[in-house]
């Protein structure tokens, strides 16, 4: 389950009373810079970046959503969504210092819940599967990166610090700490294998991975390469055999193996 705080509440394992909005906020901005070198100031980031207007949106509906008042937190995420071009549900639960790099057609369904240090690109989508009430979209927890156009379907959970390649197709729970790539997505590096970076920084080079698909696709050509000299090599081999007369014996069996 995800170690994401709702903004207005208390964290049950801690007592601690939850961070105030202006809080929230000042994180998020801050984190925009941490992981945005095209974000010069704090004034421009929170003017210019539909991706902060999103979330500020969205605290506030959330904060109204929790409260009973589900018809004024929906308005409000509607209006969010018309000025930012992200649908986040106010429903769902979102953690500190979240960040929607591009932010535009990003989707965040109502049982979705994203944990703190969450880094997503434009058009993700936490979606759900189902029509049965209750938990049906993913929880995020805290650490994880999501390129852009990656699917996150269901009520699953992507573990702390794993990342989930552009364009992906995620439909199972995603270990701690690996990297996901492909339709449907699957583990292509584990922890042991990912890129270190000094101070706890996010790693954000997630074009920096394997291709699973263009790595079968060469063992394939090299195979059919290879199977092509050698037909070539006993065609040769034949056409010698019947210019002189020799018998084919022989041949037949070393074309089967």
């Amino acid at each position: 389950m995800s170690q994401a705080v709702a903004a207005d509440i208390a964290t049950e394992e801690t007592g601690k009373a939850a961070p105030s909005f202006w809080q929230l906020m000042g994180e998020d901005l801050s984190c925009v810079r941490a992981r945005d070198p095209a974000a010069r100031n704090a004034v421009e980031t929170l003017l210019t970046y539909p991706g902060v207007h999103a979330i500020i949106w969205h605290r506030i509906a959330h904060f109204l959503w929790v409260r009973g008042l589900r018809f004024a937190g929906r308005f409000l995420s509607w209006f969010g969504r018309l000025v930012s071009n992200v649908d986040i549900h106010p429903g769902a639960t979102i953690g500190r210092r979240f960040f929607i790099d591009h932010g535009a057609g990003v989707v965040i369904g109502e049982t979705a819940v994203v944990g703190d240090d969450v880094t997503l690109y434009h058009g993700v989508t936490l979606g759900g599967v189902s029509w049965t009430p209750g938990k049906r979209h993913p929880t995020l927890e805290n650490g994880v990166l999501v390129g852009a156009g990656a699917k996150i379907l269901g009520p699953i959970t992507v573990a702390r610090g794993a990342r989930i390649g552009a364009n992906s197709v995620v439909i199972e729970d995603v270990p701690p700490g690996v990297t996901v790539v492909g339709i449907p997505g699957r583990i292509v590096l584990n922890t042991q294998e990912r890129r270190r970076l000094a101070s706890g920084r996010i790693d954000l080079e997630h074009h920096l991975m394997p291709d699973p698909v263009g790595d079968a696709i060469r063992s394939l050509l090299d195979r059919i390469e290879f199977l092509e000299a050698r037909l070539t090599h006993l065609q040769g081999e034949v056409t010698g055999r019947v210019r002189s007369g020799r018998t084919t014996a022989g041949l037949e069996e070393r074309l089967a193996k």
